[in-house]
C-alpha cells in the first residue's frame, strides 16, 4: 500500500479536471458512436441538440486553457477521508502554472509549471522537483491522439445545479462495460470549467468527490509571480528525482493481451534519490483518456513484500502480487476487476 500512501488526493483530482487543459486530439469532432470521425460541430451534437462527448470535453478543455482561478477545493471519500487545499491557477496558452497549499494533513507547497512539479516540505526543508507526464493517475489526453473515450464512455446532460456560487451544467459520463468507473461533472455554465467531479461505481454510488467550496474566476493571478514562488529555493535540501524513461520491452515485460481500451501512455524506471518508491522501481503507466492505471514492478523482498490482494480507498484501488522474483503493485481509480486483468495479462519476458 506503499504507493498510494504517496498519492495526493487533490493533485489526483485536479489531474482529471485539468485533462482539457492541454489539448485534445481526437476529441474536437468526434461524435459518440464514431471516435475519431471528422465531422462538423452541428453534427456531432446529435438530434435534439444534445452535445457529444467529444462537444462536452472539448468545451471544459477550452475553460481550463483560457481561465486563471483562485479557489478552495475539498476531496471526499466514501471511506471518511477527506483533504483540502488552496489553489492558484494562472494560464497562458498553452503555457500553465499552478499552486497548491494542502490545507489537512502534513504541510506542503507543490507548483506545477506544464511538466514541471516542485514541492516544498517545510518539515525537513527538502524540495523535490521532478519531471511529471501526468498527475496522479490520470494522463494527459495529449497523448491519446486517437482517443477511442466515445468507444467506452458515453454523456448525457443530466441538469443543472448551483456550486461555489456559479450555475453549472451537470453531465454524466457512463462507462459502457465494467471496466471504468463513471463520473458525474458539474462544469460553469458560461465557462465550461470543471468545479465539481464525483467518481462513481456502476450502481451509482459515489466513491470519491471533489468540487470547490470557494472559487473566484479570471482572478489576477500572475503566472511570473508563481514561478517565482516555484524557483525560491535558496535555505531548501533540493532533490531532483526525475524517473528515466524507458520501455516496458527493454525492461524485460509484456502484457499477454491488452486490457480493453487501455493503451501504454509512459514507462518510467524510478531513481531513488527523493522517491517514495525503491531504486530500479519500473512505472508503466496505460490510460482509456480518462482512467489510469500505473504497474509498479519492483524486485521481491520477503521482508517488505507479505501481503497480496486488492485493497480499496475511495475510488483508489490497489493490487499486490508476488510475480516470480518479482512484486507487483497495480494502482488505479477503476474497479478490481480491471487491476486483475492486468495482473494476470502480466508476465516476464522469455
Amino acid at each position: 500500500m506503499g504507493y498510494t500512501a504517496n498519492l495526493n488526493p487533490i493533485l489526483v483530482r485536479l489531474s482529471l479536471a485539468a485533462l482539457w487543459a492541454f489539448g485534445m486530439p481526437g476529441l474536437t469532432a468526434a461524435g459518440e458512436g464514431t471516435p475519431g470521425s471528422a465531422q462538423p460541430p452541428s453534427a456531432a451534437q446529435g438530434k435534439h441538440g444534445e452535445r457529444s462527448i467529444g462537444d462536452w470535453l472539448m468545451r471544459m478543455h477550452e475553460a481550463s486553457r483560457l481561465r486563471s482561478y483562485v479557489g478552495t477545493f475539498v476531496v471526499t471519500s466514501n471511506n471518511g477521508g477527506m483533504s483540502s487545499a488552496r489553489i492558484w491557477h494562472a494560464c497562458n496558452g498553452n503555457q500553465q502554472v499552478e499552486r497548491v497549499e494542502s490545507l489537512t494533513g502534513a504541510p506542503r507547497s507543490t507548483f506545477r509549471r506544464n511538466d514541471e512539479v516542485v514541492t516544498f516540505i517545510p518539515e525537513s526543508r527538502v524540495v523535490r522537483t521532478e519531471r511529471r507526464e501526468t498527475l496522479g493517475l490520470f494522463p494527459s489526453l495529449v497523448k491519446a491522439a486517437d482517443s477511442s473515450i466515445p468507444e467506452f464512455y458515453s454523456a448525457r446532460r443530466l441538469g443543472g445545479d448551483r456550486v461555489a456560487g456559479f450555475e453549472t451544467d451537470v453531465v454524466q459520463l457512463a462507462p459502457k462495460d465494467n471496466l471504468r468507473f463513471g463520473y458525474r461533472i458539474w462544469s460553469e455554465k458560461k465557462t465550461g470549467l470543471v468545479v465539481k467531479l464525483q467518481t462513481v461505481d456502476t450502481e451509482g454510488n459515489v466513491l470519491e468527490q471533489a468540487a470547490f467550496s470557494e472559487l473566484a474566476l479570471d482572478a489576477p493571478v500572475r503566472i511570473e509571480k508563481l514561478s517565482q514562488m516555484m524557483g525560491a529555493t535558496d535555505g531548501w535540501r533540493v532533490e531532483k528525482s526525475d524517473a528515466v524513461k524507458t520501455t516496458a520491452a527493454a525492461e524485460g515485460w509484456q502484457l499477454k493481451s491488452e486490457v480493453a481500451g487501455f493503451k501504454p501512455i509512459s514507462c518510467y524506471r524510478r531513481p531513488s534519490v527523493g522517491a517514495p518508491m525503491p531504486e530500479g522501481t519500473l512505472q508503466w503507466v496505460f490510460s482509456d483518456g480518462l482512467a489510469g492505471v500505473s504497474l509498479f514492478v519492483e524486485a521481491y523482498d520477503r521482508q517488505r513484500h507479505s501481503q497480496e490482494g486488492v485493497f480499496s480507498s475511495g475510488a483508489t484501488q490497489t493490487l499486490t502480487r508476488r510475480i516470480q522474483d518479482w512484486w507487483l503493485t497495480a494502482v488505479g481509480e477503476v474497479p478490481p476487476q480491471t487491476l486483475k486483468a492486468f495482473a494476470l495479462s502480466l508476465e516476464r519476458r522469455k
